[in-house]
C-alpha cells in the first residue's frame, strides 16, 4: 500500500514535470531561437559564444522558474496586467524580429564586439526576449497558478510543485543549452545558404511571434472594456 502511494505521488510530479516541459517548450522554441541566436553572435569567437550560451541557459531558467513561482504575484503588486507584459513584450520581440530580418550582415561581421560588454547583454537582449519572450513568461505565470490544482496541493511552494516545475524547467532549459551550443555546427552542415535562409526566416517568424503576441495582449485589454 505504501509502495503505491509513493508510485501514484511520483507520477503525478512526473505528469505535471511533462506538462510544463509541453507548455513551453513549443513558445520557447530553442531551434528556432537558435537560428536568431546564432544571426546575434557570428561575429563572436568559440570561447566567448559558449560563455554566452552558458549565462543565457542560467538565466532562462531562474527567469522561467520565477514567474512560475510568483510571476503573478509580482505583476499584482506593481499593478501590470498580464495584458501589459504581451502589449510591451510583443512590440520588444517584433522589433528586435524587425532589425534581425533587415540587418546589413556583412557590416555586422565587420564589427568587433567588446566581451565584456557582450556577456552583459546575456539577459537582454539574449535570454529576455530572445529565449523567454513575454509569451513564455505569460505560461509560466498560467502554470503556477494551475499546478497546485493538478497535484492537489493549496500553495505552488511545496516540494511536489517545486520538483515537478525545476525537473520541466530544467529539460528545456538543457535543450536550450544544446541548441545554442551546437548552433554553429549546425550551420556549417546547412551551408551558408541554407544558414542565411534559416536566419530570415527565424527572423521573419520572431517578427510574426512579437505581431501575435502583441495582437494577444490588445484583444486581452478590450475584452475587459467589455
Amino acid at each position: 500500500m505504501g509502495f503505491d502511494i509513493i508510485y501514484n505521488h511520483v507520477t503525478l510530479v512526473l505528469e505535471a514535470a511533462v506538462l510544463v516541459l509541453a507548455a513551453l517548450f513549443p513558445i520557447v522554441n530553442p531551434i528556432g531561437s537558435a537560428a536568431v541566436f546564432l544571426s546575434m553572435v557570428q561575429n563572436l569567437d568559440m570561447e566567448l559564444q559558449h560563455k554566452l550560451v552558458n549565462r543565457i541557459t542560467v538565466y532562462s531558467f531562474f527567469l522561467l522558474f520565477v514567474s512560475m513561482l510568483c510571476g503573478g504575484k509580482i505583476l499584482s503588486f506593481f499593478g501590470i496586467s498580464l495584458y501589459s507584459v504581451q502589449i510591451g513584450g510583443g512590440i520588444i520581440v517584433a522589433a528586435n524580429g524587425w532589425q534581425l530580418l533587415t540587418k546589413d550582415a556583412m557590416k555586422e561581421n565587420a564589427a568587433t564586439p567588446n566581451p565584456e560588454e557582450v556577456l552583459n547583454q546575456a539577459f537582454y537582449p539574449y535570454t529576455l526576449p530572445i529565449t523567454v519572450g513575454p509569451g513564455s513568461i505569460s505560461v509560466a505565470v498560467a502554470l503556477g497558478a494551475h499546478l497546485p490544482t493538478q497535484l492537489h496541493v493549496a500553495s505552488f511552494v511545496s516540494p511536489d510543485i517545486l520538483a515537478a516545475s525545476i525537473l520541466g524547467v530544467t529539460v528545456l532549459c538543457i535543450t536550450v543549452y544544446v541548441s545554442y551550443r551546437w548552433a554553429r555546427a549546425a550551420a556549417v552542415l546547412l551551408g551558408k545558404s541554407g544558414t542565411t535562409v534559416l536566419m530570415r526566416l527565424s527572423s521573419f517568424i520572431s517578427f510574426c511571434i512579437g505581431v501575435q503576441i502583441l495582437a494577444s495582449g490588445i484583444r486581452s485589454y478590450i475584452q475587459t472594456l467589455h
